[in-house]
């Protein structure tokens, strides 16, 4: 086969010709915009015409490989010198500084409240005459809050407690229910929740402290206008009929609790109690709708006015709520 020399003269401007001279063939190109039309006129014979078209493929493949290496070498300066003009060439590059740790906010999770609130359990009761033996029952209980969160809650909130029972299918029992009583001190503090299934009243009475109690959840948090409630069990039951499947209400850790100033209906007479007495001071329940003018007058013969202004049965717990609170919160702080 006879030897190729290539003769290549470069690619003038567009319209201009370009002449390729490989062996006896003289390839006319023209360039244009969209790429070259090519005239060939062949003076040879097929082999060297297949010759000459493997050494074209090769010098077309050579060239892509050299435009390959001069882009990459492009490449490598223009960032090779962006580094250098920001650190400079005596200085050490910057040193690697992790990014902040994410915080991750869970919105399901309730809030700890941060208001000063003081569980009524804790303060003991005025006829006590062994204060070591309220202290003793102190450190237990803070024991137990670490162990179980025992939220904040009044008569008049939703509650959801589940409590571990072996006669269950799982072996634990929730209930949701208003809680329409609190009662008790130190370890024996008690609370009843009511709620109405199946047109049928059920009350249940929790000890606050029990090691059967696994979890107590604050569905929806207020105060109502009395703090007893056990009233609703002669009030109509649509005031105390609450959905077992009910999702909990956010709450203001900062805010005050809300007041419901709801006034319940009672059923006909007879009740449990005689509720429209003053001795009970109800302030929840509608009597104009229930009694008549002569029987509010005739609850109004046991009224004793005189109470209100006994010095000997106000039991001021002020300072000592102080005293309590801030020796729970430095307990729990441990």
């Amino acid at each position: 086969m006879s030897s190729c020399q290539t003769d290549r003269t470069v690619p003038p401007s567009c319209g201009r010709w370009a002449t390729l001279r490989l062996g006896q063939i003289a390839f006319q190109r023209h360039f244009d915009r969209h790429g070259f039309r090519s005239t060939c006129a062949c003076v040879c014979g097929r082999s060297d015409m297949a010759a000459c078209g493997k050494g074209l493929d090769k010098f077309m493949f050579s060239l892509r490989l050299l435009r390959n290496l001069q882009l990459q070498n492009e490449r490598f300066l223009s960032t090779s010198v962006c580094r250098l003009a920001v650190g400079g060439s005596s200085e050490q590059p910057p040193k690697f500084t992790p990014p902040s740790k994410p915080v991750i906010v869970d919105k399901t999770q309730t809030v700890a409240s941060t208001r000063s609130h003081l569980s009524p359990e804790f303060i003991p009761p005025r006829q006590r005459t062994n204060p070591f033996k309220f202290y003793i029952e102190r450190k237990d209980m803070i024991r137990r809050r670490k162990v179980l969160n025992i939220p904040e809650f009044y008569a008049g909130s939703i509650l959801a407690v589940t409590m571990a029972d072996p006669n269950a299918s799982g072996k634990m029992n929730r209930f949701v229910g208003i809680c329409i009583q609190r009662g008790g001190h130190g370890l024996g503090a008690t609370f009843v929740l009511r709620n109405i299934i199946d047109n049928q009243g059920v009350e249940i009475c929790y000890e606050l402290y029990s090691p059967r109690i696994q979890q107590i959840e604050v569905l929806k948090l207020e105060k109502r206008l009395d703090d007893n409630l056990m009233y609703l069990r002669d009030a109509l039951p649509e005031y105390c009929t609450v959905d077992p499947d009910m999702k909990p209400e956010p709450i203001s850790p900062t805010g005050e609790v809300p007041v419901n100033k709801l006034k319940v209906r009672m059923r006909p007479k007879p009740w449990s109690k005689r509720w429209e007495r003053p001795k009970f001071n109800i302030q929840g329940i509608r009597f104009d709708r229930s009694l008549t003018p002569e029987q509010m007058e005739h609850a109004q013969k046991w009224a004793q006015p005189w109470r209100e202004y006994d010095m000997l049965k106000e039991y001021d717990t002020s300072k000592l709520e102080e005293q309590i609170l801030s020796e729970v919160q430095r307990e729990m702080s441990k």
